[in-house]
Parts: structure tokens; C-alpha cells; sequence
């Protein structure tokens, strides 16, 4: 039986953990995605910490959260022990519940300096790290880890260990290696042998996007919790629909209204939380993701990208909902669109702005 579990007093209630990605996990999407229901724990995008040691105002705003997002972790990365540990004080000091570690991002940028998955191939340098953290707060450290750096060096079961030695009190694993960024899919049975492993609470993160899928990974591998990133991103509602099938209830189902009201309430939060022309960028990043599966989401999307003002994004998305809603074709497509959606969910792409 699926149940919430505890990093150590924090109850993750459901045991559903919203992903944290670079340039979609800011507080504008977070707060759309907890107004649906069904996160037990919400995570920063992932914040670096020679930015927020040195007061770079971009990292201190990523740091920003509403109290209704609590639990709340601050997720940080960077290879500097001491930078490490004031970075996670500031954290706590800003109120975050949760301090996590990043030691999966596979973007180059990041793991040329040691930070992200590069870490998985330094041990000693993870471990002065994790200790010097633990020493700097209070409340609880976690990591978030890969299964290893190439499939050469799987070595999640040995780094989860370490992990455990050093404090940590949570270890989330992406079943891929660095060196496989987004390709292929997770190996979850990494994520059973973790959970063996260890005494502390395990969560599985990698291509979950449906209802059966999480309960599938569950069943297959004992762990505690599931974190899902870019099938929310399709699906604001997934969380909701699994904590719904947990408890025994028909899982929600949006309707056709609830699909456009999502999309202008995230353009409402995006443009109360920054300057117009960037919520007009993040709302082309992103806008197509909600409309996937409906008649005409490609053309919507290249509708919404050719736009360039708070009005044209707002025109857009009426035409197209009242053409759906007639069961017109949007601007001449007819088709379903069950393309994938292109959009920043590689860490290549998403840390060009770190």
C-alpha cells in the first residue's frame, strides 16, 4: 500500500514530489500546479550557488515561494563545499523546509565546473560537501541524484550510501545517467536497488506521465515516493488524478473549460511575477504543453509563438477554445495533435540561462 512518507518530521503527503527543472519550476508554475492539488512536496528550480552566495538578484527571486507551496524545498547546486553550506544557510534562513542537493543535472555547463552529475564522479567531493551542508543547517538535506555519470559508472546504490552516512535524509534518483541525458528511458530497477540500500526514505523520478505509471513504479520497486517533472508540464492535473486514484476516487478529469482557464491563469501568474515581455516568452514556452491531445495544439502553438503582445497571447487562446469548443478546426487543422511537444525540458537547454 502506497502511503506518505517522512523526511524526517516533514510529512510528504501525498508521496508525490514535483520535479524541479531549470526555467519551469519557477513560482509561477508552482503555484498553478498546487492550486490543482496532489503535491506532497514542491521543489526550486535549481539555484546556483556561486549566484546566491554572491547576491545575484536572479538567484536570490528563484529562491522566492508562497507559504501554500510549504512543503518547500530549495534545491542548489555547485562543487564549492563552503559556498555549499552558506548557500543552504540562506536557504533555511528564507525559510525553506528542505535543503536539496543537485547532483544530476547533466548540462555541460554546469558539470564542467564539477557541479550537477559531475559530482557523481567525484565522491570526496561529494561527501566534504554533504558534510559541510549538514554542519551549516538545521533542517532537513536531501539529494537528488542520477544513476551514475555514463553506464560505464552506474553507481547510484554506492552514492546513496554515502549519501545516507553524510546526514542526508532523502534520496531522489533519475534512472538515467548523465551521459544519457533525456534519451532512452529510466531504469527504475535502480531505483528498488537504492531502496534496499538504504534506511532513509527513496524516490523514483523518470518518465512518469499517467496514473498507471506511477502505480506501476511503485509496485515494481517498494520505493517511498514518485517525482514527476515533464509529464506535469502536458498534464497540471496528473498529481491530482493520482492522489485521486490513491484514495479510492474516480480521477479527475478537466474538461475543454478547465484546460483554458489553466492557461490564463498561468499567464496571469507569470505576468504578476515578471516584467511583461518575459511572461510573454515563458508563456510561449510552455502554453503548447497544456493544449497537447486537443484538435490543433500544433497549430496553437505556432499561433501563440507568433505573438507578441499580452492581448495576442489573450486573442489566441480565446479563437482557439471557442474553435474547439464549435468543433471548428483551428486555422485550418483538424488533426488531433499527438506530436511531441518541443520545448526547454533538456538541461542543455534549460541552464543556458545558470
Amino acid at each position: 500500500m502506497t502511503k506518505p512518507f517522512k523526511i524526517r518530521d516533514i510529512e510528504i503527503n501525498p508521496p508525490l514530489i514535483l520535479s524541479p527543472m531549470a526555467g519551469v519550476t519557477d513560482v509561477a508554475f508552482r503555484c498553478l500546479l498546487k492550486r490543482r492539488g496532489g503535491i506532497g512536496l514542491t521543489v526550486s528550480e535549481f539555484i546556483s550557488v556561486e549566484g546566491l552566495t554572491r547576491n545575484n538578484p536572479k538567484s536570490w527571486r528563484q529562491m522566492r515561494f508562497h507559504e501554500y507551496e510549504r512543503p518547500f524545498a530549495v534545491q542548489i547546486f555547485g562543487a564549492q563545499p563552503e559556498r555549499m553550506r552558506m548557500a543552504a544557510e540562506m536557504a533555511q534562513e528564507a525559510g525553506a523546509d528542505i535543503v536539496d542537493i543537485n547532483c544530476g543535472c547533466p548540462a555541460p555547463k554546469v558539470v564542467k565546473h564539477g557541479g550537477g552529475s559531475g559530482l557523481l564522479r567525484d565522491l570526496p567531493r561529494l561527501e566534504a560537501i554533504l558534510r559541510e551542508v549538514r554542519k551549516g543547517i538545521t533542517i532537513p538535506l536531501t539529494i537528488k541524484i542520477r544513476a551514475g555519470y555514463s553506464d560505464r559508472e552506474i553507481n547510484c546504490v554506492e552514492v546513496a550510501r554515502l549519501a545516507e552516512d553524510c546526514g542526508v535524509e532523502h534520496v531522489a534518483l533519475h534512472g538515467r545517467t548523465r551521459e544519457q541525458g533525456y534519451r532512452g528511458f529510466a531504469n527504475w530497477d535502480l531505483v528498488r536497488q537504492v531502496k534496499e540500500a538504504v534506511k532513509i526514505p527513496v524516490s523514483g523520478s523518470g518518465d512518469v506521465t499517467t496514473i498507471e505509471g506511477a502505480f506501476q513504479r511503485w509496485r515494481e520497486t517498494g520505493c517511498d515516493g514518485i517525482l514527476i517533472g515533464r509529464g506535469a508540464m502536458m498534464n497540471p492535473w496528473i498529481f491530482r488524478q493520482i492522489e485521486d486514484a490513491l484514495h479510492g476516487r474516480e480521477p479527475f478529469q478537466p474538461t475543454l473549460e478547465d484546460k483554458r482557464a489553466v492557461l490564463l491563469e498561468y499567464f496571469e501568474l507569470l505576468r504578476d511575477d515578471m516584467p511583461e515581455i518575459a511572461a510573454i516568452n515563458r508563456m510561449k514556452q510552455l502554453a503548447g504543453h497544456f493544449t497537447k491531445g486537443l484538435p490543433g495544439g500544433a497549430r496553437f502553438r505556432t499561433a501563440i509563438y507568433h505573438s507578441h503582445s499580452v492581448q495576442e497571447i489573450l486573442d489566441r487562446i480565446e479563437e482557439y477554445f471557442t474553435a474547439i469548443a464549435q468543433g471548428r478546426p483551428y486555422m485550418g487543422e483538424e488533426t488531433t495533435d499527438t506530436s511531441d511537444v518541443p520545448a526547454l525540458t533538456s538541461c542543455d537547454a534549460l541552464c543556458e540561462a545558470v
